[in-house]
C-alpha cells in the first residue's frame, strides 16, 4: 500500500513524542552516577551515542536519502540540543563535489566516489545508512498494473520502444489493455546517484539491449524530458500522460505515482517495496569498504533495482567538536534512526551491514 505524506508526518510526530517521553522518564540513578552527563546509550543498538555533542555540521548530496536525513536530523536534535545539523539535497554528484572541496562536513550519495570528485583515497569512509527501491513510475490512463522485464525497460529508456502497445510490452503484460500512445521518457537533469544505480541495473540485467552505459549522468535521447532531483522527475510524470521515469519509493509515494513490477534475476515480477529491498539487502555481499551493491541481487522476493545510500565522512577533521558531532550523528543514523525507515519507504540495514558500519566509525577523529 502506498503511503501518503500525511501518514509519514503523523508517524514521525509519534516517534518524536515517544522520544521526548523516553528522555523525560530516563533513569535518574544513571544520570547521577555520571555527574549529570547528557550521554545516552542508543536503545537496543549496543552503541553509545553522545548527545552532549555541540557545534554545527553541514551535509549535502543525495535527494534519494533526503526524507531520512530530514526526519533523523529533527529527531537527533531533540536530544542533542546544543548541536545543529543541516542537509541540502542537491544530488549525489554535487554532494560529492562539495565534500571534496571541503565545503561540507559529510556528503550523501547513492553512487561511489570517482576520480573526478576531488576526494583523496583513504581520507573518507563509506557509511551505508539504508537502501530503498528505485521505482519505475508511470502515468498511463486505464493501466493500473504494469510488468516490465529488464530488456523491455532498456529498450524503452534508450528509445528503441516508443509506443505503449509495442509487442515487447504486450509480451510482458498479456492481460493488459495497452493504449496506442506515445511513450515519454523522463529522467534526471542533475548528476544523480539514482541515475547511476538505475543505469547500472540496465547495464547488468540487459547488457545486449542497453546502449547508454552507466553513471551519474548519461547521454539521454533528445526527445526525452528531464527533471531536477527525484521530486522533479515525479512532478513531470504526474503532469504528463504516457510518461515513464525512475523515482525513489519515498517520492513516488508522496506523489501517488503508479509503478511497475520489474522482473528480477529469479524471473519473478516484483513490486518496489520495503520488503523487496530488505530481501535484496539480505542477498548482498558486504565488502571490506562497505560499498554494498544490492542491484539485481539474488532471491525470488528481491526487488532488482534497490539503491544503497551512504554518507561520506572524513577520517580526520581539524575540529575535534565537529568530528564528535559527525560521529554521533552517524551512529544515530545506524541505530535509533533505523526505526523510522520503513514508514519513510526505506529498508533498515541488517546487522551484517550496520555492525561493521558502526565499528569503522572508530576511525573518525
Amino acid at each position: 500500500m502506498q503511503l501518503t505524506m500525511k501518514r509519514r508526518v503523523a508517524w514521525l510526530s509519534i516517534i518524536l513524542a515517544f522520544g521526548l517521553v523516553a528522555a523525560a522518564c530516563g533513569d535518574d540513578d544513571d544520570t547521577a552516577s555520571d555527574g549529570g552527563s547528557d550521554t545516552t546509550a542508543a536503545s537496543g543498538s549496543g552503541s553509545d551515542i553522545d548527545f552532549s555533542v555541540s557545534g554545527e555540521i553541514t551535509g549535502s548530496g543525495s535527494s534519494f536519502q533526503d526524507a531520512y536525513q530530514q526526519a533523523a536530523i529533527e529527531s537527533f536534535l531533540e536530544q542533542a540540543s546544543d548541536a545543529n545539523i543541516t542537509y541540502n539535497a542537491v544530488g549525489s554528484g554535487t554532494g560529492k563535489q562539495e565534500f571534496g572541496q571541503d565545503l561540507t562536513d559529510y556528503a550523501g550519495t547513492d553512487s561511489l566516489v570517482g576520480p573526478d570528485n576531488g576526494i583523496a583515497d583513504g581520507s573518507f569512509l563509506y557509511v551505508p545508512i539504508t537502501a530503498a527501491p528505485i521505482t519505475v513510475s508511470y502515468n498511463l490512463s486505464g493501466v493500473d498494473e504494469l510488468q516490465l522485464s529488464p530488456e523491455t525497460l532498456a529498450n524503452i529508456f534508450d528509445r528503441d520502444i516508443k509506443n505503449w502497445n509495442d509487442d515487447a510490452i504486450k509480451a510482458d503484460n498479456p492481460d493488459a489493455d495497452l493504449p496506442d500512445a506515445d511513450i515519454t521518457v523522463v529522467h534526471r537533469s542533475d548528476g544523480s546517484g539514482t541515475t547511476n544505480r538505475f543505469t547500472e541495473f540496465l547495464t547488468n540485467a540487459a547488457p545486449d539491449d542497453w546502449t547508454l552505459g552507466k553513471g551519474d549522468t548519461v547521454a539521454w535521447a533528445a526527445d526525452t524530458q528531464a527533471g531536477e532531483k527525484n521530486t522533479g522527475v515525479a512532478q513531470l510524470i504526474t503532469s504528463t500522460d504516457g510518461s515513464i521515469g525512475y523515482v525513489d519509493l519515498s517520492d513516488a509515494d508522496a506523489s501517488s505515482l503508479a509503478y511497475a513490477s520489474i522482473k528480477n534475476s529469479s524471473g519473478e515480477f516484483v513490486q518496489p517495496t520495503v520488503a523487496g529491498a530488505a530481501a535484496a539487502l539480505a542477498g548482498t555481499e558486504v565488502p571490506d569498504d562497505l560499498a554494498i551493491d544490492p542491484i539485481n541481487a539474488d532471491g525470488a522476493d528481491a526487488y532488482p533495482i534497490v539503491a544503497p545510500t551512504f554518507i561520506l565522512v572524513r577520517t580526520s577533521y581539524s575540529d575535534a567538536a565537529k568530528a564528535a558531532l559527525v560521529k554521533s550523528y552517524a551512529q544515530y543514523l545506524l541505530t535509533d534512526g533505523q526505526a523510522m525507515l520503513e514508514d519513510l519507504g526505506f529498508a533498515p540495514l541488517p546487522d551484517a551491514i550496520s555492525g561493521p558500519a558502526l565499528d569503522q566509525l572508530d576511525q573518525v577523529g
